[in-house]
């Protein structure tokens, strides 16, 4: 087991840095110090071996979002505590963004409906869990997708006007710049139309 668990940590390092369509069985193999017929034979291949890692990336995913809504009030404190909890998270997994960002450009396109499986369930039930604080005019859905495109496009490309900001973690400060912004927008979307 643990060549197996190896195998796929370095899959998920390398689709996430180089992107599947661009990550050979034999790059896999050899980053993990084994050759490609016991990559095949531990994982079934470069497809089921994706299918592995975006599994782990969506059981860890899918832990933050049980944890989170498991204490949820629809009030503006609960919806900070929930946004904290999403940023944190995915500040704390960038392979886990960089999984996703490679698939949102078109990455693996060929590799099922990864999206139908695991992301859009999550998203219906964060929108079943949040939609009592969401007022009338504002769709659950985009106000979702919005926080998901603040995120990942924050952790992935930084902050306006910051130097050298894609391609590298968020120091501390930017995280509570980016935290306080996104307060706000929350804030401000949740508020109930005058």
């Amino acid at each position: 087991m643990e060549g197996e668990e190896q195998i796929i940590s370095v899959a998920a390092r390398l689709f996430a840095e180089l992107g599947y369509d661009s990550t050979e069985l034999a790059l896999i193999a050899d980053a993990a110090g084994t050759d490609t017929a016991t990559v095949r034979e531990l994982t079934g291949g470069k497809a089921d071996l994706y299918r592995r890692v975006m599994l782990r990336a969506y059981r860890a995913e899918q832990g933050m979002l049980e944890s989170a809504l498991a204490g949820f009030a629809p009030t503006p404190q609960g919806a900070r505590v929930l946004a904290d909890a999403y940023l944190d998270f995915y500040a704390a997994n960038p392979q886990i963004v960089a999984l996703w960002m490679q698939r949102w450009m078109g990455d693996a396109s060929d590799v099922g409906e990864l999206e139908a499986e695991y992301a859009d369930p999550q998203a219906a039930s964060a929108a079943a869990a949040v939609a009592a604080a969401v007022p009338a005019d504002v769709d659950v859905s985009f106000l979702l997708r919005t926080a998901v495109w603040c995120v990942f496009g924050f952790l992935t490309g930084g902050l306006p006007g910051h130097p050298d900001r894609a391609g590298r973690e968020r120091t501390e400060d930017e995280l509570a710049e980016f935290r306080a912004y996104f307060h706000t927008l929350l804030e401000r979307m949740l508020a109930p139309c005058p």
